[in-house]
């Protein structure tokens, strides 16, 4: 987080994301910059084993969105959806719990024939991008398992577990992010991380505790970026107190945190130079730059596509504010 890197016309973007916020930012990113020049690497803590598939639902989020065939009402799955095989399970007396649409059901089936034969999920996920048309490189954190485990009043759950299954009811106590330890971050999040033509890292608004903590857990991550030669944004996934998506605001109530902006802020001050805030949050701009962050005020709040790309380009603007100049892009 030196910010001493440079972001101009031909810079490279790395963004860490989660699933559906994250997603809409990837795609305004995606908008506002070529896509040789975006990379984009996703949140695998979440990724489990479901009838016998491996399951990785923010890869597929940030896939789908990026590929235009997202359902944009549920956030989440493909659009045109159907679920003929969830109802025969169903009859069956199977899990039926986690939705698997008819059409998502394909990518988990080849994604898991792909991992059988001894290919690593970032082969996976490339092979997937290309059959949808997706250009923009999406990345898991790491090739090796990482499961996100919630620890609550209930016992220690899965994500998903604790997540659709149990619908998010019990108290959150913690986190633990198993197999991090051991775990090797990608290879080219590394190289990102340390390139001189990299103009920016985003933190998009995501779930910081379950969706971009994973991804800061990884051995040498965090240092990585105390020490990027580029600019590293955060766009708050809190607005006005609330999380738009996901158990975020919950999560933090129960952990005796305060639900707004600047107390993302101030979990992400060690890593950021800058910081986005919502419009609604404005009252919190001198707060966060008391912190040492830089910090700017824009619609975060994406329901259409042209609040995504505007988000893009003001997190854009502020990396410039941050760095300035332009080197060359090798992604």
């Amino acid at each position: 987080m030196t910010a001493m890197g440079a972001t101009g016309g031909n810079n490279c973007i790395l963004a860490l994301s989660g699933g559906v916020g994250g997603a809409k930012l990837a795609l305004g990113l995606s908008r506002a910059v070529p896509a040789h020049r975006l990379a984009v690497v996703c949140n695998t803590g979440d990724d489990f084993q479901h009838l016998g598939l491996t399951i990785c639902p923010d890869l597929d989020t940030v896939t789908y969105t990026l590929a235009g065939r997202n359902n944009t009402r549920q956030g989440w799955g493909l659009a045109d959806e159907s679920w003929q095989v969830m109802a025969a399970l169903k009859d069956l007396g199977g899990p039926d719990w986690f939705n698997l649409g008819d059409r998502d059901l394909a990518t988990h089936l080849y994604r898991s024939e792909l991992l059988s034969r001894g290919l690593p999920l970032s082969a996976v996920s490339a092979k997937l991008c290309a059959a949808l048309g997706v250009a923009p490189r999406v990345l898991p954190m790491s090739d090796d398992r990482v499961s996100t485990r919630v620890l609550t009043d209930s016992g220690e759950l899965s994500f998903q577990h604790y997540f659709v299954r149990e619908q998010c009811r019990p108290r959150v106590l913690g986190f633990r992010f198993v197999g991090s330890d051991s775990a090797r971050p990608h290879p080219d999040l590394v190289r990102l991380l340390t390139a001189p033509d990299l103009g920016a890292v985003v933190l998009c608004p995501s779930n910081p505790y379950v969706s971009i903590d994973p991804i800061l857990s990884l051995p040498g991550v965090r240092a990585l970026l105390r020490n990027c030669p580029a600019p590293v944004i955060a766009v708050s996934p809190i607005v006005g107190g609330r999380a738009l998506k996901g158990p975020a605001a919950k999560m933090m109530g129960e952990l005796g945190v305060d639900c707004s902006a600047l107390a993302v802020a101030e979990y992400y001050r060690d890593i950021v130079d800058g910081f986005v805030l919502d419009t609604l949050d404005g009252e919190h701009v001198s707060a966060v730059a008391d912190l040492g962050l830089v910090a700017v005020v824009a619609n975060t709040v994406m329901v259409s596509l042209d609040d995504r790309l505007q988000l893009a380009r003001a997190v854009l603007a502020l990396a410039r504010q941050l760095a300035g100049g332009s080197t060359p892009c090798s992604l």
